[in-house]
């Protein structure tokens, strides 16, 4: 049985009128990559705030290793936050960045920090706030790889790297984790880019929890249908519709429903065209559906 690593059980945020996060409770397991979800303005950074004790919360209950993780440097230690927009203090060199990390985590990998400075080509002499975007996100990683802390969260951190860099990111990312398992939650919304490292998603949107799933369970989870109108709209009755498009006499829908259902085989025998829904389209659809307050 594996290991709950994190618990968070009805977590609510409030600023005055606004419920940023809104009693959410979820787990995250030792040694799995996860997905945190959602768009932006969905309360994925404040509950990773409150998870690393940035952030007080208005109620509800945060357990890291069995722990409360505020004023806990036991804890603290072993949680590496990497944000998008790291601030540094303005006389830090690249240099002095790998230094300080390297006092504040125990797991801190020296020779590897060194391996991923010259495969993001960074230069170890120049202050970082000279850096330009990609670079300052590449400094991000490196701590976040080399800090081998049993829980790292990156908060999308790699949205100044082009394509490039970014899978240079993702298998380094994968290729360490294989060697050191340990807990890595990646918030993005880069949901196709990073869908193949994912072994579990939470999906949050308005502060709540819309899916909570391992990966595998939700490929297949909806099916899209395309054929003219009439024939789709007799064949949709009663089944949760999360998308439908018009053009011309042609209709699109996307229904929630495993690729492998009997509905599914019974719209194939009735010659309706069926396509299968990649993750990012079922999220895109699902928060969207979810902002018109169901109506479709």
């Amino acid at each position: 049985m594996s290991q709950t690593v994190i618990e968070v059980k009805n977590l609510s945020k409030k600023y005055k009128d606004t419920m940023a996060v809104d009693n959410v409770s979820f787990k995250v397991e030792a040694n799995k990559i996860y997905g945190l979800l959602g768009r932006n303005g969905a309360g994925k950074t404040t509950i990773m705030q409150m998870i690393t004790a940035q952030l007080f919360a208005t109620q509800g209950e945060i357990r890291v290793f069995g722990e409360h993780p505020y004023e806990n440097l036991k804890v603290i230690q072993q949680v590496c936050f990497i944000k998008e927009g790291q601030k540094y203090p303005d006389l830090f060199t690249v240099r002095d960045v790998m230094e300080t990390a390297a006092s504040v985590y125990p797991n801190w990998d020296a020779e590897y920090a060194k391996e991923l400075i010259e495969v993001f080509r960074l230069p170890m002499k120049r202050l970082v706030k000279r850096l330009s975007r990609g670079m300052l996100s590449s400094v991000g990683i490196i701590v976040g790889l080399a800090s081998r802390a049993p829980i790292t969260i990156f908060d999308e951190p790699y949205l100044g790297l082009d394509a490039v860099a970014r899978e240079l990111f993702y298998d380094q990312l994968i290729e360490d984790y294989t060697d050191h398992p340990r807990t890595i939650i990646l918030s993005t919304h880069l949901i196709d880019e990073v869908s193949r490292l994912l072994e579990h998603i939470i999906v949050i949107d308005d502060g709540k929890i819309l899916l909570d799933d391992a990966t595998d369970d939700l490929r297949g989870r909806a099916y899209t249908i395309v054929a003219p109108s009439g024939m789709v709209e007799s064949f949709i009755q009663g089944q949760e519709v999360i998308h439908r498009e018009s053009f011309a006499s042609m209709l699109s829908v996307t229904l929630m429903g495993s690729a492998s259902t009997k509905l599914k085989k019974e719209a194939e025998e009735l010659g309706l065209e069926t396509a299968p829904v990649s993750l990012q389209q079922l999220i895109v659809y699902l928060t969207k559906r979810e902002k018109v307050g169901g109506q479709l």
